[in-house]
Formats: structure tokens, sequence, C-alpha cells
């Protein structure tokens, strides 16, 4: 088994370790593994705890992690302004927001002219998924941009490599792809089965380019300082900004629900307590300028209600 970051912390856990410190500040409180929050509670008898956070850019909890400031007993003061974007830009925010149980909403500085609309040269592509930054990297690069890649060039090599496996007839251990026996039965299921719908950019970059050339275009990203663009799942890009952001267009709309309006039209799901998360952090990266991109379709959907 390989020896990871969580089995050394777990190690140190163990270890009941006090921290010697007049005062200990836990940042990204929303998303805390289990292992440090035992580690951090066990400090309170002799030092001043902290915690800093946002619980709507809670986005961790498929992997375990879980909001600790719901429980936390403190005093607890809420800031609500943001000194990175304006007021058009926190509306924005605030949409997303809506689709969630936080009793905040944001307002922006009056000061910093953040505007929403079409982004040509965005400095960052925000992704939803690996395959979809996968996508972004291969188109950017041929275009002709130096391009960057925020903590995922393995990341893609790992995947290129599960696609190469399948193409030669093997079984793969990746875990996004183990389930497939061959490359012809993920071809089928990204086709024909709606839950394929993530794959889909992934089998055709794979189709169009082959595994090889991905692992290539991998080898060619440049250092964030050097490079034009940089690409980053929204996940990764999480308490990061850059001036100018574009979201890229792997976050799909709610599906049709049964359900039709008084022109016959279907009445979409609402949007997922989850996906509102990651669309609401994906927004609020940008400083000056931000193009909705693959979010864009929330301008076609009833707003949220407001909480009372």
């Amino acid at each position: 088994m390989r020896f990871e970051h969580d089995h050394y912390l777990k190690m140190w856990a163990l270890t009941e370790p006090k921290i010697d410190a007049d005062f200990l500040f836990l940042d990204e409180a929303q998303d805390t593994n289990p292992v440090l929050e035992q580690v951090f509670a066990a400090q309170r008898a002799h030092t001043q705890l902290v915690m800093v956070g946002d619980s709507a850019q809670a986005i961790y909890g498929w992997r375990g992690a879980r909001d600790v400031m719901t429980g936390f007993d403190a005093n607890h003061l809420t800031l609500t302004r943001s000194f990175r974007f304006g007021p058009l830009l926190a509306e924005q925010a605030n949409r997303w927001l809506a689709f969630t149980d936080a009793p905040i909403r944001l307002t922006g500085t009056n000061e910093i002219p953040t505007k929403v609309g079409l982004v040509t040269s965005p400095d960052a592509v925000l992704c939803r998924t690996n395959i979809g930054a996968m996508t972004e990297v291969m188109r950017l690069l041929a275009a002709g941009h130096r391009v960057a890649l925020t903590r995922g060039g393995q990341t893609l090599v790992a995947l290129a490599l599960a696609a190469q496996d399948l193409k030669e007839g093997r079984r793969t251990a990746h875990p996004e792809l183990v389930l497939f026996a061959s490359w012809g039965e993920l071809q089928e299921y990204a086709d024909h089965d709606p839950a394929g719908r993530d794959l889909q950019p992934f089998v055709k970059l794979v189709d169009q380019h082959g595994p090889e050339a991905i692992i290539t275009a991998v080898h060619a990203l440049t250092d964030e300082n050097k490079a034009d663009v940089t690409v980053s799942t929204a996940h990764k890009a999480k308490g990061r900004e850059w001036p100018t952001v574009r979201v890229a267009d792997d976050f799909p709309p709610p599906p049709d629900s049964d359900q039709h309006d008084d022109c016959g039209r279907p009445i979409p799901e609402p949007v997922s307590e989850s996906d509102a998360r990651l669309a609401y952090v994906a927004v609020t990266r940008a400083r000056s300028r931000l193009d909705l991109g693959g979010l864009a379709w929330i301008d076609d959907l009833p707003a949220a209600s407001e909480p009372s």
C-alpha cells in the first residue's frame, strides 16, 4: 500500500500531541476531517481555539470531511462583506447561496468594479471534474497557450494510463474506470447510459487524440508564474483567486423532472445543495471579471427562495 499523507497524520494523532500555543487557528473549518478535529479539540484545556471558514463552501463531504463549526462552543462572528470583488459578483454568489441552507448573503465592495460577462482570455478556467480539466488543457494547448494545471498533472496521467490499459484489453485499477473490462464497454456506457455523461468528454478526447497525446500534453504544462492561463478544478481552486475567471462547460444543469409548466415545458429538478456549494466556490474566485460559462444555465431557472 502507498504511504499517503492521511497515514502519517493518523499516526501523529494517535500520539495525542500537545500543541503549545497561546492561540490555535483552524482555517477552512467547514471541511475538517475527523482526525484533525480530534487533535484540535484536545488542545482546548491549555490554548484558545479559533475556527474560521464558510459553511457554504463545504465541498469535501464526499471524502469524510465535515463542518465542525456547527457544533463549536464559542462566540460566532459573521463576515458577509467580500473585499475580493464588487457588488455584481456578490449578486451571482447569492444566487447559488439561495439553493443552500446558508443563512447569510454576501455584499461586495463598491470600490471594486467587478464585471460579469464574456471573458476571451481568462487568467483561470475552473472545471467541475478532472476529466473536464483534461479537456480544457488539451484545447488550450492546441490553441497555442502556455497552460498551467493546479495540482493535477499526475491525476491526468493516471487517467490516460488507465485508458491505455482498457484500449489494450487490460482492466485498470483506476477508481474512476475500474468497473470497465474494455474501452468498448466504457464507450458504450458513456454514449448510452445517462449516468455516463461525465465520462463523455474523456472518451471523445481519448478517441480523438489517444492516451499518449494526453501524457505528452501533461509534460508540456507550464509553471503558473509563466503560464497564460491556469486550469483547475473548482475543488482545488478553493481559497484561491484570479483577476479573470471563466467557468468551464462541465457543470451540467439539473435534469428535467416529470412535471411541466403551463406551456407544457418540463420543469427542471431543484439544484442540489452540493452542486450549489461547488458553483458558489467557482464563481467567487474572480476579482475583476467572471464568465459564467458552464453555469450560465442558472439564468433559465426560477430564483430560489430567500431565507426568512
